[in-house]
C-alpha cells in the first residue's frame, strides 16, 4: 500500500493495559491527519532502533498531548524509554507469505501443527519487521514471545491468515525471562509515577540535580498488603530502564560463618557501584533488618547485618549512583534507622486498588482470554473489594478452570492432545467468574473475611421506613459518592440498631451487607476481650486498619453492648471496658478520619451503653426496632410461609391478628413448628408410603404451634 512520506515527532506515552501486546500504538487524530494515516493503518516508528505499529485514535482523554501511545514491547523494539521523542512516518507494506520466528519465553513446546495454526490465528494482523519481538497472548493470563528471525517478502509485512507461521528454535537462545513493562501493572499509576521520579530521573539524567546543588534519592522502601504489587513493580523498573538491576531475598544473605552475611552484603554493593547506575533490590527486607532492640543475645548475626547494611547505604563511603529498593509487608518490624531520609529517601505505600484500579487488573489478566460476551469486568471490579491485583490473577485463573471443567466429560484421554476445535470453542463465562468468586477471598480481609449473607430486602417482612432510611444513609453513600461531594453532604459514620430481642436487628445488617455490595467484617463484641493487658485494644485498632484497607466496609459490631458499657461501672482493677471504649472512640471518630468504613452496631440494651458512643457524629442515626405491629407481621408471615405447601383453610391475615406481641424471630419459629407437626401427623397417618402432594401444613398446626410459643 502506497502513502506518501509524512514524518512528525512524538513524545512517548504508555499505553492502555488492554492495548499491550496488540502491536498498536494510540495517536492523536490530528497527528494521523498530519501523517495521512488511517485508523488500521502501519506507522513506522524510529527511535535508537526503527519499528512498526498498526495506528488507532488516542483515547479523548489523552488528546491534544503530542504523544504516541506504545506498549512495553514497542518500545524495547524502538530502543526507547518513556517520554522520550520518536519520528513517526507513514511507511508501504505487504502481506506476508511466511514468518520464522523463534520462541524467546519458555512455555511449553510449540513446534506442532495444531499449536503453530493457533499461533498464527492470534498474531494475525500483527504488522512487523526482521528483528522485532512480537507476543501472542494465549489461553488464559499466560502469553508467550517470539523474535522475528525473517519475513518474505523482506520488507514491512502485516500477517494474514493464510501466512504461512515456522517456528524455529535458535541455537543461542536469549534467557527465558518474564518481561514485565509499567502497561502489565494495573491500579498502581500514582505510585509507578513515585518510582519514575525515584529512579529513572536520577540514573537518566544526574546533571539535573548536580545543577540543583542536590543529591538524588537513593532509596525506596515499599510496604503493603501481599500481592498488592510490590515485586512487580520492582522487576518492571528493571526492564525500563536501563540500569543494571541486582535482587536479593532477604534470607539469601544469612550464612552459617561468622562474618559471611556482613561480606555477601558488601560484596552485592561493591558490584553495583562497579557496574552504575544500578539498582538493588531487596525484597522481604524485614527478614535481614528487624529492629535491633527486639534482637536479644543469641541473635547478633541478625545486629551485624543491620549495622553493615545501614553503614552500606549511608556509611562514609559514598556508594554513588546504586539506588536500593526494599520491599517488605510488615513496614513496623524495620529498624527505623533504615527509614530515615538519607537511607530510604521516600516511602510508598501500595494500597489496595481501588474499583478503577480493580478494572485495570482484571483487563491485563483477562486479555489472553476468550471471554463470552457476557462478560462485565467493570460489574466484577464493582463485587471485588479488598482484592488485591494476586487476588484477581487468581480470579483470572479459578474462572478459566471452570470453564475448562464443562469440556471434561467430552475429552477423550486416550488421545495425545484435545482437538483444535474443541480448544477453540472454548469460552470463560460470567457465570465462570462468580463461581470463582467462590473459591477466592480477599488477602486484605483474610483474617476477618466474612461471607457475605445470603439475606435480599425481600426477605425482611415489615421495617419498611428502617430499610428506605438505611438505603438512603448506607448504599446511596457508597455507589453514588460523587452525588454526596456534588453536594457538600457528608454520610452517616454510624447507625445503632437497638430493640427487643428477635426483632430482627441482625438480620437488617445481613440484608445491607447484601444489597449495598461492600465488603462486610462482622465482629462478635465478647470475641476482642483479652485477658493481657493491651490486647483488647489492640483488636479494636487491627479491625479498623484492615476495613480502611478494604474500604468502602462494613464493620457490624452485635452486642455492642459488651463492648462499650457505660464507663465507670468497673471493669475490675484493670479497667479494660474503659480502655476499649476510648479505644473504639478514638478510631471512631478521631484526629485520623474514617474514610469508606461504615459502623452498624446492634443491642437491646441501649441503656447500658456509654453516652458518649451515642452522640451525633459517632452513631448519628438511632433506629428503635418495635414489635411489628399486624400489618408487618402479616408480611413475616408471607416471607416465612413462601415456597411452604399451605392447606387451603390458612388465611394469613387472621394469622396476623391471632400473634400479637410477638417477635419476627417467635414468627419463624412457628412456621418450623407447624411444618414438624404436620409432618408428624403425615408419617402417622400414612407411614413411609404416602406421596408428597397429600402433605399440606393446616391453619390447625399453626395454631398450635401459636399456643406452645405463647406458653413458653
Amino acid at each position: 500500500m502506497d502513502k506518501n512520506n509524512n514524518k512528525i515527532v512524538l513524545r512517548v506515552s504508555e499505553a492502555r493495559p488492554k492495548d499491550v501486546g496488540r502491536g498498536i500504538a494510540r495517536i492523536d487524530p490530528k497527528d494521523m491527519d498530519s501523517l495521512n494515516v488511517s485508523v488500521g493503518d502501519i506507522l513506522q516508528i524510529e527511535g535508537k532502533r526503527k519499528t512498526v505499529v498498526k495506528v488507532l485514535p488516542a483515547f479523548i482523554e489523552d488528546r491534544n498531548k503530542s504523544v504516541i501511545q506504545m506498549d512495553g514491547l514497542l518500545r524495547e523494539n524502538a530502543q526507547i524509554s518513556l517520554d522520550e521523542k520518536v519520528n513517526a512516518q507513514n511507511v508501504n507494506y505487504c502481506s506476508a507469505d511466511k514468518v520464522t520466528l523463534a520462541p524467546l519465553t519458555l512455555i511449553r513446546a510449540a513446534h506442532r501443527d495444531r499449536d503453530i495454526r493457533y499461533i498464527g490465528s492470534l498474531l494475525s494482523g500483527l504488522p512487523l519487521i526482521e528483528g522485532d519481538r512480537i507476543r501472542a497472548n494465549l489461553f488464559g493470563v499466560r502469553s508467550q514471545d517470539f523474535k522475528v528471525l525473517s519475513t518474505s517478502p523482506k520488507s514491512v509485512v502485516l500477517i494474514q491468515p493464510n501466512t504461512k507461521i515456522n517456528i524455529v528454535e535458535e541455537k543461542e537462545k536469549e534467557a527465558a525471562r518474564e518481561r514485565i513493562a509499567y502497561e502489565d501493572i494495573g491500579g498502581l499509576k500514582k505510585e509507578l509515577q513515585r518510582i519514575r521520579e525515584m529512579i529513572e530521573f536520577p540514573l537518566k539524567y544526574p546533571e539535573i540535580f548536580e545543577r540543583l546543588g542536590i543529591d538524588a534519592p537513593k532509596g525506596v522502601f515499599m510496604h503493603g498488603q501481599p500481592g498488592c504489587g510490590k515485586t512487580l513493580i520492582a522487576r518492571a523498573v528493571a526492564n525500563e530502564t536501563d540500569a543494571t538491576f541486582y535482587t536479593l531475598s532477604g534470607p539469601e544473605i544469612m550464612h552459617k560463618f561468622y562474618g559471611e552475611s556482613e561480606a555477601h552484603l558488601r560484596k552485592l554493593f561493591e558490584d553495583a557501584s562497579k557496574s552504575a547506575p544500578s539498582i538493588i533490590f531487596l525484597d522481604e527486607i524485614d527478614a535481614i533488618a528487624p529492629k535491633r532492640e527486639n534482637l536479644g543475645g543469641e541473635k547478633q548475626l541478625e545486629a551485624r547485618v543491620v549495622a553493615q547494611l545501614l553503614a552500606l547505604m549511608d556509611g562514609l563511603e559514598s556508594r554513588g549512583q546504586v539506588i536500593v529498593i526494599g520491599a517488605t509487608n510488615i513496614p513496623n518490624v524495620i529498624d527505623p534507622a533504615l527509614r530515615r531520609p538519607g537511607r530510604f529517601d521516600r516511602e510508598l505505600n501500595i494500597s489496595v486498588p481501588d474499583k478503577n484500579g480493580r478494572l485495570e487488573i482484571l483487563q491485563i489478566h483477562t486479555r489472553g482470554m476468550p471471554l463470552a460476551e457476557d462478560v462485565d469486568l467493570d460489574r466484577l471490579s464493582q463485587i471485588t473489594h479488598g482484592f488485591v491485583g494476586a487476588d484477581l490473577e487468581a480470579l483470572a485463573r479459578e474462572s478459566a478452570m471452570t470453564a475448562l471443567r464443562k469440556i471434561f466429560p467430552s475429552i477423550d484421554f486416550q488421545e495425545e492432545e484435545i482437538p483444535y476445535e474443541t480448544l477453540s470453542e472454548l469460552k470463560v463465562t460470567m457465570d465462570d467468574f462468580v463461581d470463582g468468586l467462590r473459591e477466592v477471598e480477599p488477602s486484605a480481609l483474610r483474617e476477618v473475611f466474612v461471607e457475605v449473607p445470603d439475606v435480599k430486602w425481600s426477605d425482611i417482612g415489615g421495617l419498611d421506613d428502617i430499610k428506605q432510611t438505611l438505603k438512603e444513609s448506607i448504599e446511596w453513600p457508597l455507589k453514588h459518592s460523587a452525588l454526596f461531594r456534588h453536594i457538600g453532604s457528608k454520610p452517616p459514620k454510624g447507625v445503632l440498631l437497638c430493640g427487643p430481642p428477635g426483632t430482627g436487628k441482625t438480620l437488617i445488617v445481613k440484608a445491607l451487607a447484601n444489597e449495598s455490595e461492600v465488603n462486610f467484617i462482622s465482629v462478635k463484641g465478647p470475641e476482642l476481650i483479652s485477658k493481657w493487658v493491651g490486647e483488647s485494644e489492640k483488636g479494636i485498632r487491627e479491625v479498623f486498619h484492615k476495613a480502611k484497607q478494604a474500604s468502602p466496609c462494613i464493620i457490624f459490631f452485635d452486642e455492642i453492648d459488651s463492648l462499650a458499657p457505660a464507663r465507670g461501672g468497673g471493669g475490675g482493677d484493670t479497667h479494660v471496658s474503659d480502655r476499649v471504649i476510648s479505644q473504639f472512640l478514638t478510631e471512631l471518630d478521631g484526629i485520623e478520619e474514617l474514610k469508606g468504613v461504615l459502623i452498624i452496631a446492634a443491642t437491646n440494651r441501649k441503656d447500658i451503653v456509654d453516652p458518649a458512643l451515642l452522640r451525633t457524629g459517632r452513631f448519628d442515626i438511632t433506629f428503635e426496632l418495635p414489635l411489628p405491629d399486624e400489618k408487618a407481621r402479616s408480611e413475616i408471615l408471607k416471607v416465612h410461609t413462601r415456597g411452604r405447601p399451605l392447606a387451603g383453610d390458612v388465611d394469613i391475615n387472621s394469622f396476623a391478628n391471632m400473634t400479637e406481641g410477638l417477635t419476627g424471630s417467635d414468627l419463624e419459629a412457628i412456621c418450623s413448628e407447624a411444618g414438624i407437626d404436620a409432618i408428624r401427623e403425615f408419617l402417622g397417618a400414612n407411614g413411609d408410603k404416602g406421596t408428597f402432594e397429600a402433605l399440606k401444613i393446616s391453619m390447625k398446626h399453626f395454631e398450635k404451634a401459636i399456643e406452645r410459643i405463647k406458653h413458653k
